[in-house]
């Protein structure tokens, strides 16, 4: 392994080590609380987090999403289309996360985790600058995509986190 995939590998299993924290032992209407009518909740953090994660580097890996490959939109059975990563979701959308299980999100962060980290292993330092997409200017590599997806996941999970002590206060 390059060092570029050591500290990938180290950066999602962070992520992933957060996840696990934030969600263990938390109840659905727990993981389902919202602070307010327009916040987001751990459930959904998680779950958006996740969904981001497994769609950007499964695209710029050339695989197809665990979240469809391995079935995990019919465990979840949200209202949304097998496509949605919760981006754009409106409030009403974030409510509708409800009722999901601590297992079943720590299931799916730990299934796209053994994807991102399967693919990052095999990450030369020469190909972080491949372009993944060039719908943006400049044009996205490969290195700037996996940045950009720790840095999401890590703000979601703080967040999440943040929601997990408030629930803990006494």
């Amino acid at each position: 392994m390059t060092a570029s995939g050591d500290l990938l590998v180290d950066a999602f299993g962070r992520i992933r080590e957060t996840v696990h924290e934030v969600v263990d032992g938390l109840s659905p209407d727990e993981l389902a609380l919202r602070l307010d009518d327009g916040a987001n909740s751990i459930a959904w953090l998680v779950w958006h987090l996740t969904r981001i994660q497994d769609d950007h580097v499964a695209d710029a890996a050339g695989l197809d999403e665990v979240w469809i490959a391995q079935d995990w939109s019919a465990r979840f059975e949200l209202p949304f289309s097998r496509g949605a990563t919760g981006y754009g979701h409106s409030p009403k959308d974030v409510a509708a996360l409800g009722g999901v299980s601590a297992e079943l999100l720590a299931g799916y962060h730990d299934a796209v985790h053994d994807q991102t980290v399967a693919f990052v292993r095999t990450v030369e330092d020469a190909a972080l600058k491949r372009v993944v997409d060039d719908a943006w200017v400049p044009p996205v590599t490969l290195g700037v995509r996996l940045v950009s997806v720790i840095s999401d996941d890590l703000q979601h999970v703080g967040q999440a986190a943040f929601i997990r002590g408030w629930l803990e206060r006494p």
